[in-house]
């Protein structure tokens, strides 16, 4: 032994080093190989044929898939926000694992991308193997409901940086597009008619005011209210659009779509049009079946209605720009799952005028 293999000895002796673990540092290491073996079975069923690992991999490998035509690659990330805090409250943790992907597939679907993988980031304290399980089950059923494989993901413990008995989310897909078939490259036409497609309620977006309005008017989460619980409904899964938009654009032409999350439709919709075009639009919230619960928060609150459309989607989760000689086919399609409805219309803007017009 030299003297510096002597030296490293002693110091890790004098250090008592030797009987140190890493679950003792805060991470269970055997928590984490449960929690594999528990998601196995949910994950497997989400697995597309194009893919070439299994789970546990360094990496998650696929193939692109074959019957789409000058692949382009579509890339997406997203979160659940402060939904979580809600999800806890109800200890309730189904859904928001639907949230996530929803919430990203749902991006890649505005430009008519096929969803292919999704990968989940979970990060905790210290690793409940029950919460975490469940969390990814919804993750899973989110990624069954758009044909996508959950391909992999990292669960990580972070003791002593993390806020205790708590966990946060991240999720990223990746989809492929034919390049000749990407919806919105040209964006919409004018004299395009808006279809609005109806939302399951507030999806994933605005819960940092949703919980301050809870906090300051000390809502019960178990109010009944109007037949359902307060936190029940605000735990509603975000509807996915996927399979819907794939279908519909095989028989008509999409000319843009706008994804309504968070900023609502203030933010949203100019994120369609071209700096020339203007979107008028009518909106009550009684013509959408999530509408009610928008209300509840209106009411409640008191907020005036033109910061509700600032921030949350207001019933309406995603909003088509089509030719008007469409629209009896694209309600026809959409209908058959969703309520849809025309709101409105693209014009000419003045150099002036607002993007976004409510009458």
């Amino acid at each position: 032994m030299t003297t510096n293999d002597k030296k490293q000895e002693k110091n890790i002796k004098d250090h008592n080093f030797s009987g140190a673990t890493y679950k003792e540092s805060g991470v269970d290491v055997e928590a984490g190989y449960e929690l594999i073996d528990s998601i196995k079975p949910f994950v497997e069923k989400t697995r597309r044929p194009e893919i070439l690992s299994g789970l546990g991999s360094f990496s998650a490998l696929s193939r692109i898939p074959k019957h789409i035509d000058n692949p382009v690659l579509v890339t997406c990330t997203d979160g659940v926000g402060t939904k979580i805090e809600i999800a806890k409250e109800m200890d309730n943790f189904s859904t928001i694992g639907v949230d996530l992907v929803a919430m990203c597939v749902n991006d890649l679907i505005v430009c008519g991308a096929e969803p292919l993988v999704f990968l989940d980031y979970y990060v905790t304290d210290k690793l409940n193997v029950e919460t975490a399980s469940t969390v990814i089950e919804g993750i899973a059923k989110g990624c069954e409901l758009a044909n996508c494989s959950l391909a992999g993901g990292e669960t990580a413990e972070h003791p002593g940086s993390f806020p205790d008995d708590s966990f946060d989310l991240a999720g990223f897909s990746l989809g492929v597009v034919n390049e000749n078939e990407i919806i919105g490259q040209d964006g919409p036409m004018n004299n395009d008619i808006l279809i609005g497609i109806e939302s399951s309620g507030f999806h994933s977006n605005g819960f940092s005011l949703l919980r301050k309005v809870i906090k300051d008017y000390e809502i019960d989460l178990h109010t009944q209210w109007k037949g359902e619980e307060i936190g029940e409904f605000l735990l509603k899964p975000t509807h996915i659009y996927v399979s819907e938009i794939l279908a519909l654009k095989k028989i008509v032409s999409i000319n843009a779509i706008s994804h309504i999350t968070g900023g609502g439709f203030i933010e949203n919709i100019p994120r369609m049009l071209s700096k020339h075009q203007k979107a008028i639009i009518k909106h009550e919230f009684s013509d959408w079946p999530a509408g009610k619960y928008f209300e509840w928060l209106m009411q409640t609150a008191d907020i005036p209605k033109e910061n509700m459309l600032d921030t949350f989607n207001c019933g309406v989760g995603l909003v088509l720009s089509v030719e008007e000689a469409d629209e009896e086919n694209v309600l026809g399609a959409l209908n058959q799952r969703y309520f849809a409805k025309r709101i409105g219309r693209i014009e000419d803007k003045e150099e002036n005028e607002e993007p976004i017009v409510f009458v």
